[in-house]
């Protein structure tokens, strides 16, 4: 077999790898798409809200926040991230930001129990 041979013969090999491996990896059922699907709306909202919060806190304080002490989420609509400032260091105590999905941003943000935005979803 001369080299042309063998490299053909690879080539044609890695096609049938190729589609045998698309052809197998299609098998997922309803539950694993929807988890799969959940999956990506928690990050999205987690990305903008670490996004949008940091800015809109240090907007209003002057304080640049990097990491959320706190998260809750319905894991569809919403996402609220904590602060927790460090005494002497931060000009808060504690913010807290509440973004919905459906507004596309900030719903409500709280800095030391002072209402700044509250916005009706």
């Amino acid at each position: 077999m001369s080299h042309v041979q063998k490299l053909i013969a690879a080539v044609i090999g890695c096609f049938i790898a190729g589609f045998m491996l698309v052809g197998t990896s299609k098998d997922k059922t309803t539950e694993e798409i929807q988890a799969e699907g959940m999956v990506r709306a928690v990050a999205g909202m987690s990305r903008m809200a670490s996004k949008k919060c940091p800015v809109a806190i240090k907007k209003e304080t002057g304080t640049q926040v990097y990491f959320a002490a706190d998260t809750d989420t319905d894991k569809e609509t919403y996402i609220t991230m904590k602060w927790v400032g460090e005494e002497g260091k931060d000009n808060f105590k504690t913010a807290t930001c509440t973004l919905h999905v459906s507004l596309g941003g900030i719903s409500k943000l709280v800095i030391d129990d002072k209402v700044i935005i509250d916005k009706d979803v």
